[in-house]
C-alpha cells in the first residue's frame, strides 16, 4: 500500500474532534455543578440560559458560586493531566529524531479516543464528575495535545527544506488549528442542541478512530527507522539517557550565541503563550455569566469568531514575511492581542463581545513565527529535540496559566469579571520587553540564517 507524507488531514481531524468536545466538556461540568447547587435541571431557552442579574438576589450569589466551582474544577482537571503529559511529550517527541514521528501522532489520538468514550459513559449513565480526574490522568499518559502538536510540527519541519516554506507551512498548521477550532466550536452548540452531550462525544470518538486508521495505514514516516530496527534492543535506562542527551547536547555543543538565542526565543514563546492561553480560556465562563448570559449556540458563535482571527493571522504571516523580519511580525501579533484583551475586559453586550475579535485579528501570528524561528536555528537532526522542548513548555506553561487564571477569575468574578483579561494584556509587556532587548542586540534576522551553516562547518572541521 502506497503511503503519503500529508500530515495536515491528521491535524485537521484531531483538532476538530478535540475542539468539538472541549467547550462541551466545560459546559457539561458547568451544568452538572449548577444542578447540584440548585438541585434542579439546568434551564436553557432562546438565546440565553437562565442567568440572574439582580446582585441582591440569593440566586445571584449561588450563580457566582457555580462560576467559582466550575473554574476551580477545570483548573484541577488541567493539573491532573499535566504531569504525565509533560513527561510523555518530552520522551516521545524527542525520540522522534531516531524512532519516527508517527508514534507522537497516534498515541495522543488513542488517548483522546479513550477520553471521549469515558465522557460518553459519564454523560449517558450520569456518573460522578470525579471520574473525569482519572480520565484526565489517563489521557496525559498518552501524551495529550502537546505530544500531538510537537510531533506534527516536527513532521512539517522534516519535509521542509526552504526557510520561508518552513515558516509558511508551520503557519498553515496554526491556521488549521484556529479554523478547525472555530468550526468545531460553532458546530458544538448545534450538536449539543440537536443530539445532546452523549452522542456528540460518540461522534468525536468515531473521528478519532478514523484518524488512528489514517496514521497507522496511510501516513508515511519522515524518519527512516530501518537502521534502528536492526540494532539490539536497548533498555529503558539507555532509552531515557538517549532522550535527555539529545536535548542536553542541543545546548552543550552549540555556540554561545545559538544557546542564548534558543533560550531567549523559548522564554518569549513561553511568556506569550502564558498570557494568551490564560486569557482566552476564560471566554466560555465569562460568556455564561451575567450580563452576557450566552447559551450553547452563542458560545459556539463566539468560538467560531476565532476562525476569522486564525485566517487573518495566517494571511498576516504570509504577507508580512515577504517584507518584514520575523521579530517584527511577533511584535504586531502581541499588540493585536493586547487590544483584544483590553476590549474584552469591558465587553458587557453581545455585540461588543463579538467585536473583541476585530483588534485581535493578528494575535495568533507570534506562535507559528516563534516556532519557525526556533526551527531555523537548529540542525536537521535536532528538530525533534527543539520541538520536544517547545511541547514541554506548552504543557507547563498552559497548565500553570490555566491554573493561575482560573483561580484569579474565581477570586475576582464577584467584583470585576474582566480583571483577568486586563492582567493578561498587561503581562504581554514581558515578551515585548524581551523582544526589544533582542532587537537592540546583535542577534537579528540575518544571524538566524547564519548560525546553522556556521555550526555545520564547525562540526565538519572537527570531523576532518
Amino acid at each position: 500500500m502506497r503511503k503519503v507524507l500529508c500530515v495536515e488531514p491528521v491535524i485537521f481531524i484531531y483538532m476538530f474532534a478535540s475542539s468539538l468536545t472541549s467547550p462541551l466538556a466545560q459546559q457539561f461540568i458547568y451544568r452538572r455543578l449548577w444542578e447540584e447547587e440548585y438541585n434542579s435541571t439546568f434551564l436553557s431557552d432562546g438565546n440565553a440560559t437562565y442567568c440572574e442579574q439582580n446582585k441582591s438576589s440569593p440566586a445571584y450569589i449561588k450563580q457566582k458560586e457555580v462560576q467559582e466551582k466550575a473554574s476551580v474544577f477545570n483548573m484541577q482537571l488541567d493539573l491532573t493531566g499535566a504531569v504525565p503529559s509533560l513527561i510523555v511529550a518530552f520522551v516521545i517527541v524527542a525520540n522522534g529524531d531516531r524512532q519516527g514521528r508517527k508514534r507522537s501522532l497516534v498515541l495522543p489520538s488513542m488517548g483522546a479516543l479513550i477520553a471521549d468514550i469515558c465522557l460518553t459513559a459519564i454523560s449517558y449513565f450520569s456518573l460522578s464528575l470525579s471520574i473525569l480526574f482519572a480520565v484526565a490522568f489517563i489521557t496525559g499518559l498518552f501524551g495529550s495535545m502537546a505530544t500531538f502538536l510537537g510531533g506534527g510540527f516536527a513532521f512539517i519541519a522534516d519535509i521542509c527544506h526552504d526557510e520561508k516554506q518552513k515558516t509558511t507551512r508551520i503557519a498553515v498548521v496554526d491556521l488549521i488549528f484556529g479554523v478547525v477550532s472555530g468550526l468545531a466550536g460553532l458546530s458544538s452548540g448545534y450538536f449539543l442542541r440537536g443530539i445532546g452531550f452523549t452522542w456528540t462525544f460518540v461522534t468525536a470518538s468515531l473521528l478519532h478512530v478514523v484518524n488512528i486508521t489514517y496514521i497507522i495505514f496511510f501516513l508515511e514516516d519522515t524518519v527512516n527507522i530501518s537502521e534502528f530496527q536492526h540494532q539490539a534492543p536497548v533498555s529503558c535506562k539507555e532509552l531515557l539517557r538517549e532522550t535527555f542527551s539529545g536535548v542536553y547536547m542541543l545546548f552543550k555543543t552549540a555556540p554561545y550565541k545559538k544557546r542564548m538565542l534558543i533560550v531567549v526565543l523559548l522564554f518569549t514563546f513561553m511568556t506569550y503563550l502564558f498570557t494568551m492561553v490564560g486569557g482566552t480560556s476564560l471566554f466560555t465562563l465569562y460568556e455564561l455569566d451575567e450580563p452576557l448570559c450566552w447559551n450553547e449556540v452563542y458560545i459556539g458563535y463566539g468560538a467560531a469568531a476565532f476562525t476569522s482571527v486564525s485566517l487573518t493571522s495566517f494571511l498576516g504571516v504570509y504577507l508580512f514575511s515577504k517584507c518584514l523580519k520575523d521579530i517584527y511580525i511577533v511584535f504586531i501579533g502581541i499588540f493585536s492581542y493586547i487590544g483584544g484583551m483590553v476590549m474584552a475586559a469591558f465587553a458587557k453586550t453581545t455585540l461588543l463581545m463579538f467585536l473583541v475579535r476585530v483588534p485581535s485579528l493578528l494575535c495568533f501570528m507570534p506562535i507559528p513565527v516563534l516556532r519557525s524561528m526556533l526551527s531555523k536555528v537548529v540542525l536537521t537532526g535536532e528538530q525533534g529535540a527543539v520541538f520536544a522542548c517547545i511541547a514541554c513548555l506548552e504543557v507547563v506553561t498552559g497548565t500553570i496559566s490555566l491554573s493561575v487564571f482560573n483561580i484569579l477569575y474565581a477570586t475576582t468574578v464577584a467584583w470585576f469579571s474582566g480583571f483577568s483579561f486586563l492582567l493578561s494584556a498587561g503581562l504581554c509587556l514581558i515578551p515585548l520587553a524581551v523582544l526589544c532587548w533582542l532587537l537592540c542586540t546583535s542577534w537579528n534576522g540575518e544571524d538566524l540564517a547564519l548560525l546553522v551553516p556556521e555550526e555545520v562547518s564547525s562540526i565538519e572541521s572537527v570531523d576532518s
